[in-house]
């Protein structure tokens, strides 16, 4: 299968004949604005932004400031709420509903199926093998002329490991469509992104979110990082303001303290290990998974009645059992020392 050189035939036809809305602030954005039917009085409390206005449509300031700190291009970049925003206009530009499909590899993050299903997209399935890792001749064997999307999750949810890289890269080589890696979890890896390969690959969509190592997953930003074809096809469907000017402040106001999410990150890696220590030391839990996450993946007996005592102590974790691969997992968040302390010791005191 050659490399894809060239994104425009996977677009769906009527996405590329499509003329976008045209906001006021496409136009203008400075004078006297009388030109969008906003409130010129002004919001009912005083707040240093003016909520009265609409915000940017593209957030260009932003959108430079994540482009320097991930080492790309501001055309590299998409802005969304959330990276659910980003996953579902994917699919809307490269899946015709009803008859295209996407393809996943589970266990991995449930809004890939979700967001397929509302859009009428098929789903195809090729489990990850018993190490949670892809396997890229099967990937490669299962896809139809249908399949538009792979999606790939590294480090994966709800696994917490990171997928081979080479086999992510082959896949990326071999694919006849649209690869999206999604990095929600990259900064608690040693793993480098996939974002630094982007210059070569223009089918390549790599997914990256502030709520997870920025701490800010109240603000509900994710972003895509992506050749410019695609950013562009991106811009042009999206809600014309997406995101709004608090979010966006927000994210601003983050890269003033760049130094203290590195030591976040670093904190939280540190109790990662800790956890990992003591759930290896419990004698009711079978396996624990490798994390390159924030989050621990381990087997434990009668897994959803400890996930439920849990719950009773106030101790909220997720149930993963339900899961392909995940039979009797639960999944645990690194939490404060002190919060992973109190889990650990209440598992304890439940399971003796």
């Amino acid at each position: 299968m050659p490399k894809i050189d060239d994104i425009e035939p996977l677009v769906r036809p009527n996405i590329q004949s499509l003329i976008p809305y045209r906001s006021a602030r496409d136009d203008f954005d400075k004078g006297i604005l009388l030109d969008a039917n906003e409130n010129s009085l002004g919001s009912p409390m005083r707040h240093k932004e003016q909520l009265h206005r609409y915000p940017s449509p593209v957030h260009n300031r932003l959108r430079e400031t994540i482009a320097s700190y991930r080492g790309v291009l501001k055309e590299n970049i998409f802005t969304g709420v959330g990276s659910d925003e980003a996953i579902d206009l994917l699919i809307r530009i490269f899946c015709v509903p009803g008859e295209d499909s996407i393809m996943i590899t589970p266990p991995t993050y449930g809004m890939y199926k979700v967001s397929a299903a509302i859009n009428d997209v098929g789903i195809q399935e090729v489990q990850l093998d018993e190490d949670f890792q892809p396997d890229a001749q099967k990937i490669l064997a299962a896809r139809s002329a249908k399949t538009k999307l792979l999606f790939l999750c590294s480090p994966n949810n709800p696994t917490a490991n990171d997928l081979n890289r080479i086999e992510i890269l082959k896949l990326i080589e071999l694919f006849p469509g649209i690869v999206v890696v999604d990095e929600a979890y990259i900064d608690f890896s040693r793993q480098e992104s996939m974002a630094e390969v982007l210059p070569q690959y223009p089918n390549l969509v790599v997914l990256q979110t502030f709520s997870k190592a920025f701490g800010l997953a109240g603000i509900r930003l994710g972003i895509a990082l992506a050749n410019s074809p695609v950013i562009e096809y991106m811009l042009k469907i999206k809600a014309p303001y997406n995101l709004n000017r608090l979010t966006a402040q927000a994210a601003l106001e983050a890269f003033e303290h760049k130094d203290l999410i590195r030591v976040n990150i670093e904190k939280i890696i540190e109790e990662r290990e800790y956890l990992v220590e003591q759930l290896n030391q419990a004698p009711t839990v079978e396996k624990v998974y490798p994390s390159n996450a924030n989050f621990i993946l381990f087997r434990i007996r009668n897994a959803k009645e400890i996930y439920r005592r849990l719950a009773d102590n106030g101790i909220i974790v997720r149930y993963r059992g339900d899961q392909t691969g995940c039979e009797d997992c639960l999944r645990v968040t690194v939490g404060m020392p002190d919060e992973n302390v109190r889990f650990l010791k209440t598992l304890k005191e439940i399971t003796l």
